[in-house]
């Protein structure tokens, strides 16, 4: 087996606490600092041509692999997090089976022409454009990054294999001073990776063969619980896992929740946990294998938190199907992010760009360029954000805050679209907080006596996921937009639970290629914000664009 040695000069730290985003504060009062950023750290001359040497690059031009802040946690005065690479391109592979290279000025996906997977049988075609992810931890003292990944490379030959296979560090989490981050392999299993929170120092790596994809840990009493999904990629179902490791042996888990689907974000609820969830493979009309949200028994019950006797209590409170009119695009719904506040559990539904339209082609082939833009319009989805409170009783009540009243069903009998109630009135306003291409609630947390939501936009995508022009064209007449003074992920707050949500930024915090807010933890009053933006061509500092890579973002109260 041959595997490609990574470049040893991956990603630069970013050593000062101001930058680009250092914008003066916004008009709900909050102050933004770049903290670190993606580095380029590759150069590219063609798709399918050999990776000159560099960066500095004496040939092709400089590209930055690295896009994600994916898994993100602190421990004390250290914030720790993981990145992911050139995900946009692994999520159109992957998921929506689209792997023939794509080359534009913004980003490339070589899919199969990628030198990676040209060399290492282990990297699928799909995949191809992943790079080995990384291991970061930002001191809050020094305001300085420090790369970990060269010390998981040195450890041991097994530990390096783990590294260069896995797709990228989808989870953080810390407990008992130990730093935990996890993504799934190339084969579709689950790799993790262990480091000591006071020390720093890398403990080891560890490869589950039952569980195939990971989402969000949580420490809430005394306990830390991680959300999997269960078999090859998640396709048998899900889990609650909770965490019985040590610095001696940081890879013990057992599971303290079983679920017919993936268990995706987690957070603490009325005294139990409540996970969303992402559907499961030929979820069809099962309304448990459809994107729910699902409570643990209580966790009092099995002090000090969840034991293995809960695994099989867990409960589906609801469900996508009582909110979309179309059985089909339901069941590619997924949920985000979930929040506990004001008494409510928030959540938020997810919607990969053009998924559930070609679902919708591949089960009912339309033959007329009208008929085909009509499903490509009408299968379009902006998230929608619930909340809820008394779940699982009989006086649950469930609130639309953002959505809409009626969504297009597809009716077969009669080749034809209508709309259709979704028997929800939004109590605050229309889906994606009135901005159509906002697509994913990725995160939510509350601080400071507020709740964030950070989402990702498509909008900046439209033309080159939808490139016939035509298509992208009545998309876009469809959705009034996009706008390009709003391109980039958005960040919304709700001041209390009695008030709508304001918008903190609804331009990547500053840098429009900033497509989303991929994760956020709690920092004082404010936030530590990981962005997401794969945009791996835009590396050029001297012109009027901003740069591609993830970034590190602060959010503190501004003094007014």
């Amino acid at each position: 087996m041959k595997i490609v040695a990574l470049a040893a000069g991956l990603l630069l730290a970013v050593t000062t606490a101001a930058g680009p985003a250092a914008a003066a504060p916004s008009g709900d009062g909050y102050r933004f600092a770049l903290l670190a950023k993606a580095k380029p750290d590759e150069c590219f001359a063609g798709v399918g041509v050999p990776y000159p040497a560099g960066p500095p690059c004496a040939g092709g031009i400089k590209k930055v692999n690295q896009a994600y802040v994916w898994g993100l946690t602190r421990v004390g005065g250290d914030v720790w997090f993981g990145t992911g690479a050139n995900v946009h391109c692994l999520t159109s592979g992957a998921t929506l089976n689209a792997i023939e290279p794509v080359l534009n000025d913004d980003w490339v996906c070589e899919y199969g022409e990628s030198q990676y997977s040209k060399a290492d049988a282990e990297i699928p075609v799909s995949v191809g454009d992943m790079r080995a992810p990384e291991v970061w931890v930002y001191n809050e003292r020094t305001r300085r990054s420090v790369n970990k990944s060269a010390e998981i490379r040195a450890r041991s030959a097994d530990d390096l294999y783990r590294l260069k296979h896995t797709i990228g560090m989808r989870a953080a989490g810390t407990f008992k001073d130990v730093v935990l981050l996890g993504g799934p392999s190339t084969d579709q299993r689950l790799n993790m990776f262990a480091f000591d929170a006071r020390t720093k120092r890398f403990l080891g790596s560890h490869t589950y063969d039952t569980y195939g994809n990971i989402r969000t840990f949580l420490a809430t009493r005394d306990a830390l619980y991680l959300g999997v999904g269960t078999g090859r990629n998640g396709s048998t179902g899900g889990a609650v896992l909770r965490w019985t490791g040590s610095k001696r042996f940081p890879f013990d888990f057992v599971p303290v929740g079983a679920l017919p689907v993936q268990a995706a974000d987690l957070t603490l609820h009325d005294g139990r946990v409540a996970a969303t969830s992402w559907p499961a493979e030929g979820s069809g009309n099962s309304a448990e294998k459809l994107a729910g949200v699902w409570l643990s028994p209580p966790l009092a019950d099995g002090e000090p938190g969840l034991n293995p006797q809960d695994a099989a209590g867990w409960r589906q409170v609801w469900n996508v199907s009582r909110y979309e009119p179309d059985r089909v695009t339901a069941a590619t719904y997924g949920l985000g992010g979930v929040a506990s506040y004001g008494g409510y559990l928030y959540w938020g539904t997810m919607h990969v760009p053009t998924k559930a339209t070609k679902v919708h082609q591949s089960l009912f082939p339309q033959t007329t360029p009208e008929a085909k833009q009509a499903q490509i319009v009408n299968t379009q989805r902006a998230v929608s954000i619930f909340r809820g409170k008394n779940l699982g009783t009989d006086q649950q009540q469930v609130e639309l805050l953002y959505g809409s009243t009626e969504l297009p069903a597809y009716r077969p009998a009669t080749a034809s679209w209508e709309m259709v109630p979704t028997n929800n009135t939004p109590l605050n306003g229309k889906s994606g907080f009135g901005q159509p291409f906002n697509n994913y609630t990725w995160r939510m947390a509350v601080s400071g006596g507020k709740l964030f939501v950070g989402t990702m936009d498509w909008s900046y995508l439209l033309h080159d996921l939808l490139p016939e022009p035509q298509d992208a064209a009545a998309v876009s007449r469809a959705a009034a937009g996009p706008d390009p003074e709003q391109y980039g992920g958005d960040l919304w707050m709700f001041p209390s639970p009695d008030s709508p949500a304001t918008a903190v930024s609804t331009n990547g915090v500053g840098n429009n290629l900033n497509y989303g807010v991929r994760n956020m933890i709690v920092h004082g009053d404010g936030l530590y914000l990981g962005m997401a933006n794969p945009m791996n061509l835009r590396t050029d500092t001297t012109d009027d664009i901003p740069e591609g890579g993830w970034e590190l973002i602060s959010m503190t109260k501004s003094c007014r």
